[in-house]
């Protein structure tokens, strides 16, 4: 295997499994924990320069003839500008002498020890596509580069039901769309959620119920019903919809301002005149908004119950819902339902 390697990117799940199998195959299986934790040393570099992370990869230990060196917070060696924004201003002064020494160290690396550099903090896309390809700039001596970058909506879905098999958890199609909602497609959360149902749900089939109490954000979904039931002017639903929110605590500004991102999505996708889940699917990825499917077919389906100039009208009775919110009121619930009479008046 290699001396150095970088880990760049943010994805986490990957990272992770990289991470285990990475340690492994450097330091063997059966080795014991006690030993394990002799062989692995971590050093942030918003701590220490990176000269002297190398220095340490040089030294050979006197407890383990394997070794694995961590460098975490890479991006904190990098010199500071407008690129980029470090946390350590003594690092810049030196990086000249940082690349130096890791150019020497690759040269002629330390046998029986292997180095990853960690750069974690910077996405591949937005804003961050600049500081990220500059991380990799300076990092460029090291060949063996794994990136780590968010999973695909179709790949986190395959994801999921290959998560949840494992697990044996009985998780339907309608349920596991609901989690990949609550967690924003997050494969370290997607994770952690399917632990927890599996021990709450056991051998029966998991419902929205189970998804509702525990996982965080989960509660989103019932905003969803809530825009169904404005688009089919069912203001009973409507309010039925709001009850269920209020008690199960939902904070009426949050769910406002969801609220309002659906409309104001929906809107787009009309005036770019969209047809259909994947069209607008595509149209916001590549404005840099990465939705599920699951999401562009309900903003889909607002777009089919809402003409453009109800969309618009909704639009604006939501900026003042949200603005009276703001103000002194006798009760959050009062201001949305006076919006859902609003808006499903005839």
């Amino acid at each position: 295997m290699d001396s150095v390697y970088l880990f760049l990117g943010p994805e986490s799940y990957n990272r992770e499994r990289c991470r285990k199998a990475l340690i492994e195959a450097a330091l063997g299986p059966d080795l014991s924990a006690e030993d394990r934790e002799a062989a692995f040393t971590r050093h942030d570099l918003d701590q220490i320069p990176l000269a002297s992370a190398i220095d340490d990869a040089r030294s050979m230990s006197l407890f383990a003839t394997e070794r694995v060196i961590w460098l975490g917070r890479a991006e904190s060696a990098l010199p500071r500008g407008k690129a980029i924004e470090t946390s350590s201003d003594e690092e810049g002064a030196g990086s000249g002498g940082a690349v130096a020494s890791l150019e020497s160290y690759l040269r002629s690396p330390t046998p029986g020890t292997v180095m990853v550099i960690d750069a974690s903090r910077f996405e591949f896309d937005g804003e961050d596509k600049a500081r990220i390809e500059r991380v990799r700039k300076f990092y460029a001596a090291v060949t063996a580069v794994v990136e780590f970058r968010p999973f695909s909506p179709e790949a986190v879905r395959a994801l999921g039901q290959s998560l949840a098999k494992a697990a044996k958890l009985q998780l339907g199609l309608p349920e596991l769309a609901l989690l990949l909602e609550a967690t924003g497609g997050d494969a370290s959360r997607i994770t952690v959620e399917i632990e927890k149902l599996k021990l709450l749900a056991g051998d029966r089939k998991v419902t929205a119920e189970d998804i509702a109490a525990l996982v965080p954000d989960a509660q989103a979904t019932t905003i969803f019903a809530l825009v169904a039931a404005l688009g089919r002017g069912d203001r009973s639903r409507a309010l039925e919809t709001l009850d269920t929110l209020a008690r199960s605590g939902e904070y009426m500004p949050l769910a406002l301002t969801f609220l309002a991102t659906q409309f104001r999505m929906a809107l787009a996708a009309r005036e770019a005149g969209l047809r259909g889940a994947s069209d607008i699917q595509a149209h916001f990825s590549r404005l840099g908004a990465r939705i599920w499917p699951e999401r562009a077919r309900e903003i889909g389906q607002t777009v089919e119950a809402f003409p453009k100039a109800r969309l618009e009208r909704a639009v604006v009775k939501l900026f003042e819902a949200d603005r009276d919110l703001r103000d002194a009121r006798p009760d959050d619930r009062i201001i949305m339902e006076e919006m859902i009479l609003e808006l499903t008046a005839r």
